[in-house]
């Protein structure tokens, strides 16, 4: 294992090509361990609750339970399906998450949201919707949190758009994103799921592969890509764009 005698405190400084060639074939868990020793401070996990995400957060909590506990930041869009919610619920009691929300500030309800901004914002002016609802939230937590490297449950084979994807990347902030299981299929997911016995949303069992905003999330069928039910119809997004920066 590839190992620093300091902390990692400048991603930028990384060899990136020479890092994913050597964790290309790796296990998740060997992935986050290295994360785990070269990042013992500033690693946060950032999570919607899909099936991934909980798999990574069983690793971290379950597993390989670090001393000072990985925070697992979460949006709360104010829009989320009731079965997300009561899920991230059930995660915090269950493995007792650093779970750190956040939110657009001063609005706390979907309600107050229509309201300041307009029934149906995403119909009308979707980047409008994401940059309010999830990139602004995110850029915020990751800084207050003091975030050198984020670990997302992207997967190359989600959609087309992630076919290239990289374990270890830099962001425009050049912090380090780690994609554990970019070389992971669903399969494998679902394989590491039902051997530990770990919870996910009952959606996933209805159609929905990857869960998103309640408006904005339809069911999938046989053949498509996993994502194809997000933003369905609006021009073929893929992505809300908390990945873009």
């Amino acid at each position: 294992m590839t190992q620093f005698i300091e902390p990692l405190t400048q991603p930028a400084s990384l060899d990136l090509k020479k890092l994913n060639q050597k964790f290309e074939k790796s296990h998740p868990k060997d992935i986050l361990t290295w994360c785990l020793f070269n990042i013992p401070s500033g690693l946060v996990q950032t999570s919607a609750f899909n099936v991934d995400d909980m798999l990574i957060t069983d690793l971290l909590y379950r597993d390989l339970r670090p001393t000072h506990p990985v925070p697992v930041l979460f949006l709360d869009t104010l829009h989320h399906f009731p079965q997300t919610l009561d899920l991230v619920a059930k995660a915090k009691a269950i493995y007792d998450l650093n779970l750190k929300i956040y939110k657009i500030p001063g609005i706390k309800t979907r309600e107050a949201f229509a309201a300041k901004y307009g029934q149906a914002l995403w119909e009308k002016d979707i980047e409008q919707f994401s940059q309010l609802t999830k990139i602004e939230p995110l850029q915020r937590g990751l800084k207050e949190l003091d975030t050198i490297a984020w670990i997302t449950g992207r997967r190359r084979d989600q959609a087309s758009t992630r076919s290239d994807m990289p374990i270890f990347e830099l962001d425009a902030q050049k912090r380090l994103k780690v994609n554990p299981l970019a070389n992971w299929t669903r399969k494998e997911t679902w394989a590491y799921v039902f051997e530990h016995d770990v919870i996910y949303n009952p959606l996933h069992d209805q159609g929905y592969p990857s869960i998103g905003d309640e408006p904005l999330t339809t069911p999938v069928r046989d053949g498509e890509d996993e994502r194809v039910g997000r933003w369905r119809d609006l021009g073929g997004k893929t992505e809300c764009g908390i990945h873009g920066w």
